[in-house]
């Protein structure tokens, strides 16, 4: 059994590691995660969105948070859930995103 906040914190430092292809900033700052979900038995699910249905990452990008998450320790499954209700908007950033883009 593992504690769920121990791998809740593992689990988002390796979607800090994955980038939206068309912006220099990880998808967890970029706001595109919009719930993760850890139980004590390693089970990871994850709901997250695209900055755009017409995105060119569509296809891949849930499956490098798939597999970046699954490379965690004590991870033994994961689920991945895209979503675009609600929509992702700039508003959805952190500040650390905005300033690494210029936007502050």
């Amino acid at each position: 059994m593992q504690d769920p906040a121990a791998l809740q914190e593992a689990v988002i430092r390796a979607l800090k590691e994955v980038y939206d292809p068309e912006i220099p900033v990880d998808i967890y700052e970029l706001g595109l995660i919009y719930h993760i979900e850890v139980n004590p038995a390693g089970e990871v699910h994850i709901v997250m969105t695209l900055t755009s249905a017409f995105c060119p990452a569509a296809q891949h990008l849930p499956d490098e948070v798939k597999k970046a998450v699954e490379a965690v320790p004590g991870v033994r499954q994961v689920q991945v859930e895209v979503t675009f209700d609600p929509p992702w908007d700039m508003s959805r950033m952190s500040e650390n995103a905005r300033i690494q883009l210029g936007l502050l």
